[in-house]
């Protein structure tokens, strides 16, 4: 590592993400929140739609799990200030690594007051902030590793970010088997080769939106008038789905709802509920992959690349 160049401009180009972030969310009165990394409470799995798993530890002889995701106490931060809350920490899950997925990765997560809509347009905000921040600070190391900065002006550009929903993505792609999952007649999701089909069709930067309800995460807010549909979205850039974002449940009774119709446990998600209780409140949030971010920064491949101390589930590794 300390022979290879390409690891000393990775750790300039996150330090360069880190501090654009902060810079964006301070223009938007964001406030970080410094969160822990344990939980009972994971927020993946998800019940019937997951295709991921936790990681689960034990400390002190008490069972527990490292975070896949912070934004349950995002939701939280959002109830004690009146602007964005937000952080860029570690993730863990339990699936394999390979090109396209990482054993622990970083996320910047951010939660917000408001619908779906307005979750999107900050997003795609971030984004052109991103892309103007690496131009202007970083245009010849990102020349010099990705051939260019085109790609860099395309999401400042008029129009550049589009949004169909998820059944009207199954109507283009056919409902093709290699690009859409079928895991039940009302749980379908995007393959890999379906996000790369889409954006070859549509171009990069395209919302889908209003997923089955039971292929996202139960806390994902009901459509407004359909039940089997989440108030959802990813955003496909790069190798596919870089950015995802929601609209939460704002009652307690609509989570209850949501959890039985998930299969989940209420009483591990019983905080959860009595938060709405005691504080409604109508919020959206995302989550964006840094590492996948960087790949598409990168026009790189392989997001095993992207990590500076890489880690594998079930290995010791030093350091």
């Amino acid at each position: 590592m300390l022979q290879d160049p390409w690891y000393r401009h990775v750790f300039e180009l996150t330090d360069l993400f880190h501090t654009a972030t902060v810079d964006f969310w301070r223009r938007r009165g964001g406030r970080a929140a410094y969160l822990p990394l344990t939980t009972g409470s994971v927020s993946s799995p998800m019940g019937r739609g997951s295709d991921s798993s936790p990681v689960r530890v034990v400390l002190e002889g008490v069972p527990t799990y490292l975070a896949d995701s912070m934004q349950f106490l995002l939701e939280l931060s959002c109830r004690l200030t009146d602007g964005p809350s937000y952080y860029v920490m570690p993730s863990f899950r339990g699936e394999a690594a390979d090109e396209t997925h990482l054993c622990q990765f970083f996320h910047s997560e951010a939660e917000l007051v408001g619908g779906l809509d307005t979750c999107i347009t900050v997003v795609d905000d971030y984004l052109r902030h991103l892309a103007a921040t690496y131009l202007e600070q970083a245009a010849d190391l990102v020349t010099a590793l990705a051939g260019g900065t085109g790609h860099l002006r395309e999401p400042l550009r008029d129009g550049a970010f589009r949004r169909i929903t998820f059944d009207e993505a199954v109507d283009l792609l056919d409902d093709h088997p290699r690009f859409v999952r079928h895991q039940a007649d009302d749980c379908r999701s995007l393959t890999r080769a379906g996000e790369r089909r889409l954006m070859e069709l549509l171009g990069q930067f395209t919302w889908v939106t209003h997923m089955d309800h039971l292929s996202v995460p139960f806390y994902q807010a009901f459509a407004s008038g359909d039940r089997a549909k989440a108030a959802n979205g990813d955003l496909l850039m790069g190798i596919g789905e870089t950015v995802g974002c929601g609209e939460r449940h704002d009652r307690a009774e609509l989570v209850r709802e949501a959890l039985a119709l998930h299969e989940v446990r209420e009483s591990d998600y019983e905080w959860y509920v009595k938060m709405r209780e005691a504080a409604p409140l109508r919020t959206s949030g995302f989550g964006m992959g840094v590492e996948r971010f960087l790949l598409w920064l990168l026009n790189h491949d392989d997001i095993r690349d992207l990590a500076l101390l890489l880690r594998f589930n079930g290995e010791q590794i030093n350091p």
